[in-house]
């Protein structure tokens, strides 16, 4: 059933996008050399199929970082806090890209890591958008395939025994946005899942096996857990989940730090984010743009306070 993830996982990342995609992310390949390895494209304008006026999003997967960059600093940032992000422009379109390593990137994708910021985006739909080779293509597809059922296996002690299957999916990715400070609406877990829910149920029994969990769905869309946790399991993985938000919220922090010294224009990216998705009006001052880590810094209280981010 492992191989039936991997199959799912490798037809989604070969469907077709649109041309200027393709270009952009061989692009940002070219800038890293002989190290690139992978591009891949994922979040909402995968998933609304809307380029124009948009930022779009990439993951860039290299072999080495040093190889990558050239540059100790900026690699050695890179292996302790991943991933470096950097923003990208060309051909009328905008984009930002995470850098990762093969290894890294596996690793991330996966259930050896707490940290939701990867598996969490992986499990949803994505497109390797240009590989280096097909070596590098099967190791993407490889660590892709761990993404849902790392999510699943993850969730699965705050989830009850039987669920709608949209809802469980819904309920994981609820439970990702919470450990990270993010600012989608309350809702923005099912409006992903919304989005294409045949492909989710699809997804569903081969993730679920691959991580390890038997169950059963009935005509009415209910998902039945096969074996009942019991209530030490379900402490445990509460336990967990109140590791994630505060080690995640803390890991956002750090990376936002980072990118003040990585990402040119990050804190006007970071209020059009935000007002894009919490609806609020935030207009950036000449000292914020100046000083950009204070600036995001002053931001986040009002946020917190007006819930914009959580």
């Amino acid at each position: 059933m492992e191989g039936q993830i991997a199959s799912l996982v490798a037809d989604e990342l070969a469907a077709p996008v649109d041309p200027r995609v393709t270009r952009l992310a061989a692009a940002i390949a070219a800038t890293h050399g002989s190290a690139a390895t992978a591009v891949l494209f994922y979040g909402s304008c995968l998933r609304a199929n809307v380029l124009d006026g948009l930022m779009l999003d990439f993951y860039l997967i290299v072999s080495d970082y040093r190889a990558a960059y050239g540059n100790a600093a900026i690699a050695l940032a890179n292996r302790l806090l991943p991933p470096n992000v950097f923003p990208f422009e060309a051909n009328g379109l905008a984009a930002k890209y995470a850098v990762l390593s093969e290894a890294d990137f596996a690793r991330l994708a996966s259930s050896e890591t707490r940290n939701v910021a990867v598996w969490a985006r992986f499990a949803q739909p994505s497109r390797l958008v240009w590989s280096a080779n097909e070596i590098a293509r099967r190791r993407a597809v490889a660590a892709v395939a761990g993404a849902a059922p790392a999510l699943i296996a993850a969730a699965r002690p705050m989830l009850p025994e039987r669920i709608d299957v949209a809802r469980m999916w819904e309920s994981a990715f609820a439970l990702t946005y919470g450990a990270e400070l993010r600012a989608e609406r309350g809702d923005r877990a099912g409006s992903v899942v919304a989005s294409d829910p045949e492909r989710y149920l699809r997804f569903t029994v081969p993730a679920l096996i691959a991580a390890g969990e038997a169950a059963t769905i009935g005509r009415d869309g209910m998902l039945e857990f096969a074996r009942p946790l019991t209530s030490a399991e379900r402490r445990r993985g509460a336990k967990e989940w109140t590791r994630r938000r505060v080690e995640g919220k803390l890991l956002t922090l750090a990376r936002l730090a980072k990118a003040s010294a990585t990402f040119a224009g990050g804190i006007d990216y970071l209020a059009w984010k935000i007002n894009r998705h919490a609806g609020t009006q935030i207009a950036i001052r000449p000292w914020q743009r100046r000083w950009p880590l204070l600036g995001a810094i002053s931001l986040l209280p009002r946020l917190l306070r007006g819930g914009a981010v959580r």
